[in-house]
């Protein structure tokens, strides 16, 4: 037999199934979307079947035939694209919740850092952040806002294959599609851990009937800072010492621009390795990925291997299936911080460092100022240390699935994770920590145990009568958290050249100067489970779950266990008589679903009351350690609870030229957890955690795909989204548990200026700055406050108290957007993904200290030079006010990757595929700082902290080719 296959606009197809149907022959159509395939002898009644992502299955009977050309026709709204949804799949036309689907060809092009930048500006509601630029920093993710104040779970759930990870568990080459349960119908299924949404990765599986093939993708990047700061030079040291505005005991006669000292052009390159193959019975995939991660500062890196193979076994008429999953992932990055990364500390000291100073002194060593406060030579701190991390990951997951009876599926899948974590730190003699502290030599050691059991058996019955098509989903699950870890320092050493190889050599440790200690805590989840999805003539759908649950964190209380329940329904308007004879819409779907999920406290037996153990007392003519109450016992401590609305609409115009999705949502988390100060006596401890208070999060979500052209030759899709988010704390306070005040303060400055950031008040939500409102600057360059009355107060009249504090901005973004592009011309493609946020503030840390001129120990920033307010020249000590607040609105061309697929005529390769890539390409901006991109997770968001690691600009050049 031999054919072509083809899209109802005539292109070929690359890479679509074509299988004897019922047998285990089968192949992949080839550049020219052609195939070749042998009938088995003796098949009868062969019928040919073909498939390819996004389109509709055919199947021909063959006959007497020799050649079929197939037409493959693409599926509308993608109505038949299977969707995970936990503990099984769903049909996309199916769904009653709020459901984000996104394909491995969706994904954002690069050297991401993890899989969560895979969806970076694609998910209406999912907000992905990469605030720094270090290796072996992440993905900041949050769904749909903060939702916690002392819960366990403060980010989405990630599921791997069925089982719970996190965004680095495998290698983003190796993923095949993320779906994302937004809503609480959809995620209450996995009940306490799915309370901040649940985010399921799916990697590459073996298929049945695999070609075996060899794939392999390689790329190689090199980075730049994606904004400098623009700070005084030597010349500029010289310039203000001959105007007389600095002392000519600043001139050290050097020139040296230490932020390029301590940094360097870094090169990464990224390698993954496919094997497929098999047979209808028996098929596997095994890969191997190789990540090394250079930073732009010297000792910044990040080297993971990981190798994973998947078999899949069928037997008894495919009535059993048994698949076997093993992972191993090897990780190291070099430390220049203890119990860290690279040390942030060291990029404030090459920002602050005096531009004229030298290196080295005229000895050769170092050259060091340790009479000036918190001042260190950063090559110093970079040269003089050693350190290194080691990461060990295994993961072994069994599924075995038994099909008893047609319609009925069982399923048990076993799982075990493990990770090591090694790690160890040295200074030596040459480092500050010796030339000031006289520490005379450091070192630190420190290893974790990380251990994760999973057992979740499943039973599915599925049925069709009728018009009525129904599935009943039961299970249990356990799961079982060990962690154990401990950590030794020492230091006062007498030689440097064993690092922190023979700790028992300094001499601190046992004069009981340096810290040493351990610690072990395991935890437990138990949870029976239960959903009915339900469809009548495919316009009234339904799904409803419930799941019952005891965490181990809540051991002792009255209500260890909690109850979760979820429904969602659908009605496919479309499919109703009345509209049978409208031309407009190919589907139409309006949902609304509401769910409950749990959030247990984040450290146990809190429900009790607790001893713990302090500092040392001298009693009887020794020193003993002292033994108190740290916790008052609570045995009405309970879960805390999200309740969540949603309300979507799903539609298709023109044959799915014209696609997308609209939710809103109200989530109300009740029993929000809070430490209340209560008396003691009568109380054991100051202090007690309650389930008091409410917290409300609403927004509204848009997804609109356009494909305004698709032929042969070219086609363009084109995506837009919006979100919106605002969050308010509702209360903190019933008739038991009271605070003292309508506020809380959080976040802070760091030294020197020694203030609170943010304010959290009661009927309000997070994020909001809180400081001092400058509104002009006087003669003298002194600061000029408006007061809360609103009137102008002078700088020597002002209070400076808390109550002159107002709110300054809130750092939190009310409104997300993103625009993503996708164009194919003949065998060239380019995708552009853009995105934004806007409506927030940002509190701008370098600006607030480096941008005071009253600051002469330390090297400023250009702009320290300029008239504030175009008046006169600053003359006020460093402060924390709303000048250094900002608009933080951004757009951003992050990723734009062209590529161009080959029609390969050299022997045994089948595809090839070469690419260009940039990620965080353009930032437009009215924000001074560095990137608008800066932190929001948390009860203080949106400082642009003086220690971050700079983002950077990738570019990218990589090649994917199969054999």
């Amino acid at each position: 037999m031999r054919g072509k296959i083809t899209d109802d606009a005539g292109t070929a197809l690359v890479g679509a199934s074509v299988v004897i149907k019922g047998t285990s022959q089968g192949e992949l159509t080839n550049k020219n979307g052609e195939y070749t395939i042998t009938i088995p002898s003796g098949t009868t009644d062969p019928t040919l079947s073909i498939s390819f992502i996004g389109y509709m299955r055919r199947e021909i009977p063959i006959g007497n035939q020799t050649t079929i050309n197939v037409t493959l026709e693409t599926d509308n709204a993608m109505l038949s694209e299977v969707v995970v949804v936990g503990y099984g799949t769903q049909r996309a036309g199916d769904i009653t919740s709020s459901v984000a689907s996104v394909k491995a060809e969706n994904f954002v092009k690069g050297p991401v850092r993890d899989a969560g930048q895979l969806l970076q500006g694609k998910v209406a509601g999912l907000t992905i952040g990469t605030p720094s630029g270090n290796p072996t920093s992440g993905s900041q993710i949050v769904l749909r806002g903060n939702t916690t104040l002392f819960g366990a779970n403060t980010d989405p759930l990630i599921i791997i294959d069925g089982v719970p990870g996190n965004l680095n568990t495998v290698a983003p080459e190796d993923i095949e599609s993320i779906d994302v349960l937004k809503d609480g119908s959809a995620a209450a299924i996995y009940g306490v851990r799915g309370t901040n949404g649940v985010v399921i990765i799916t990697t590459k599986r073996p298929k049945a009937a695999e070609t075996n093939v060899v794939e392999y993708s390689g790329n190689v990047s090199i980075q730049s800072v994606a904004r400098k700061l623009d700070l005084l030079t030597a010349q500029d040291y010289r310039s203000q010492i001959a105007a007389g505005t600095r002392d000519a005991s600043w001139d050290l006669g050097g020139d040296t621009d230490w932020l390029r000292e301590i940094s360097r052009t870094p090169v990464t390159n990224i390698h993954n390795l496919t094997f497929r193959g098999g047979s209808s019975t028996t098929n596997y995939i095994a890969s191997v990925n190789y990540r090394y991660l250079e930073g732009i500062f010297k000792k910044s890196d990040n080297r993971t291997f990981t190798g994973r193979i998947d078999v899949n076994h069928s037997m008894f008429n495919k009535k059993l299936v048994l698949n076997l999953s093993l992972l191993s992932q090897l990780n190291r990055f070099t430390q220049t911080a203890d119990g860290g990364t690279f040390n942030g500390y060291t990029y404030r000291q090459a920002v602050i460092r005096n531009p004229t100073s030298p290196v080295y002194d005229q000895n050769g060593n170092w050259f060091e100022q340790p009479g000036n406060f918190n001042y260190e030579n950063p090559l110093a701190r970079l040269y003089e240390t050693d350190g290194l991390t080691r990461n060990a990951d295994a993961r072994l997951i069994a599924n075995i699935t038994y099909n008893p009876i047609k319609d009925l599926r069982l399923n048990a899948l076993v799982s075990y994770s493990r990770n090591n974590n090694n790690a160890g730190y040295a200074e030596t003699k040459r480092h500050i920590s010796t030339v000031r502290d006289n520490r005379n030599g450091y070192a630190a050691i420190g290893s974790s145990l990380n251990i994760t059991r999973l057992l979740e058996t499943t039973a599915e019955y599925s049925k069709q009568i009728g018009l009525n098509r129904f599935t009943l989903l039961g299970g249990y699950g356990y799961q079982e958290n060990e962690f154990e870890s401990s950590f030794m320092q020492n230091f006062n050493f007498p030689t440097d050249i064993f690092s922190y190889h023979n700790m028992a050599l300094g001499k601190a440790l046992a004069e009981g100067k340096a810290n040493m200690g351990s610690s072990k805590n395991v935890t437990n989840l138990i949870s029976f489970f239960s959903r009915l999805s339900y469809s009548y003539d495919d316009r009234y759908l339904l799904m409803a779950s419930v799941r019952h649950e005891g965490a181990s964190q809540l051991y002792g209380a009255k209500r260890p266990w909690g109850t979760f329940m979820a429904g969602s329904v659908g009605w496919r308007i479309t499919n109703e008589a009345f509209m049978k004879n409208q031309t407009i819409f190919d589907d139409l779907k309006l949902r609304a679903g509401y769910g409950v999920t749990g959030n247990p406290p984040s450290s146990s037996f809190l429900s009790q009351a607790l001893l713990g153990y302090g500092g040392f007392i001298y009693s009887n003519g020794e020193w003993v350690r002292s033994l108190g109450p740290v916790t008052n016992p609570n045995p009405n401590l309970r879960w805390e609870e999200k309740h969540e609305t949603n309300i979507g609409l799903d539609f298709s115009l023109r044959k799915g030229r014209i696609s997308g999705q609209v939710d809103y949502y109200v989530r109300r988390i009740k029993g929000l957890l809070y430490d209340y100060q209560v008396p003691s006596p009568p109380n054991l401890f100051t202090s007690t955690r309650a389930n008091v208070g409410v917290m409300e999060n609403k927004g509204l979500e848009v997804l609109v795909n356009f494909v305004p052209v698709k032929n042969k030759d070219f086609e363009w899709t084109t995506t837009f989204l919006f979100s919106t988010n605002g969050n308010k704390l509702v209360s903190l306070s019933n008739d038991l548990y009271q605070t003292t005040n309508d506020y809380f303060t959080t976040g802070g400055t760091g030294e020197p200026i020694q203030t609170f950031t943010n304010i959290v008040f009661i009927g309000k939500g997070i994020g909001d700055f809180y400081g001092f409102k400058v509104v002009d600057i006087d003669e003298s360059g002194k600061w000029i406050y408006e007061n809360k009355n609103g009137e102008r107060v002078g700088y020597n009249d002002f209070g400076h108290s808390f109550e002159d504090k107002r709110v300054l901005g809130n750092g939190l973004p009310k409104y997300y957007g993103g625009w993503n592009n996708n164009l194919r011309y003949k065998n060239f493609d380019l995708s552009v993904t853009m995105r934004g946020a806007f409506a927030y503030q940002i509190l701008n840390f370098q600006r607030m200290y480096l941008e005071n001129p009253t600051i002469v120990n330390y090297n400023r920033l250009k702009s320290s030079t300029e008239k504030v307010y175009g008046k006169a020249v600053l003359t006020a000590p460093l402060e924390y006010n709303s000048y250094y607040i900002e608009n933080g609105d951004f757009w951003k061309i992050d990723n734009i990757t062209a590529g161009y697929n080959f029609n390969p005529k050299i022997k045994n390769i089948q595809r090839a595929r070469v690419f260009l890539s940039t990620l965080n390409t353009l930032t437009i901006t009215g924000y001074k700082g560095i990137d608008p991109e800066v932190n929001r997770s948390g009860l203080s968001p949106g400082s642009d902290d003086r220690d971050k690691y700079p983002t950077t600009r990738t570019f990218t050049a990589g090649i994917n080719l199969t054999f």
